[in-house]
C-alpha cells in the first residue's frame, strides 16, 4: 500500500465516523418530528368538538350583535322623539319670554300704573264696607241676644 491508499484509507475512517457522530442528533430529530406529528394530530382529534363549539359560539355573538344593533336603532327613534320635543319647549321658552317682556312693557305703561291704583282702591273700599257691614250685623245681633233674655 502506498501513501496516497493509507491516506484514503483514513479519510474514509474520518468520514464514517463524522456520519455515526451525526447520525445520532439526526435520529434524534426524527423522533422529535415524529412526537411533535403525533401530538398535533391529538390535538385536532381533542379540539374537532372544540372548533364546533366555537362555532356555535360565534353564531350566538352575530346574534346578540343583531340584536344590540335592533335595540340601538330603537334608541335612536326615541332620541330623535327627544329631540323634537326639546325643540318644542324651546319655543315655549321663547314665547314665555316674549309675554313677559310684553306683560312687562305694559305693566311700566303709567296708564296702567293708574287703572291698577284704582283698582287696588276699589278692592280695599270693598272690603272696608264689608268688615264694616259685617260688625253691624253682629252688634245688632247682640243687642237682640240681650233684650230676648
Amino acid at each position: 500500500m502506498d501513501a496516497g491508499e493509507i491516506a484514503g484509507l483514513i479519510a474514509a475512517g474520518a468520514f464514517l465516523m463524522l456520519v455515526l457522530v451525526l447520525s445520532v442528533p439526526i435520529l434524534k430529530l426524527g423522533r422529535t418530528v415524529d412526537a411533535t406529528t403525533n401530538a398535533i394530530n391529538d390535538l385536532v382529534d381533542r379540539t374537532g368538538p372544540l372548533l364546533s363549539n366555537v362555532n356555535v359560539t360565534v353564531e350566538n355573538v352575530n346574534t346578540a350583535l343583531g340584536q344590540v344593533q335592533v335595540s340601538l336603532d330603537g334608541v335612536n327613534v326615541q332620541l330623535a322623539k327627544v329631540d323634537t320635543m326639546t325643540g318644542h319647549a324651546q319655543n315655549i321658552t321663547a314665547n314665555v319670554a316674549n309675554l313677559v317682556t310684553v306683560v312687562s312693557a305694559a305693566a311700566a305703561n303709567p296708564l296702567v300704573k293708574v287703572a291698577s291704583f284704582g283698582y287696588g282702591l276699589r278692592k280695599a273700599t270693598a272690603a272696608r264696607r264689608h268688615a264694616e257691614e259685617e260688625r253691624e250685623v253682629r252688634a245688632t245681633l247682640k243687642q237682640r241676644r240681650k233684650a230676648a233674655r
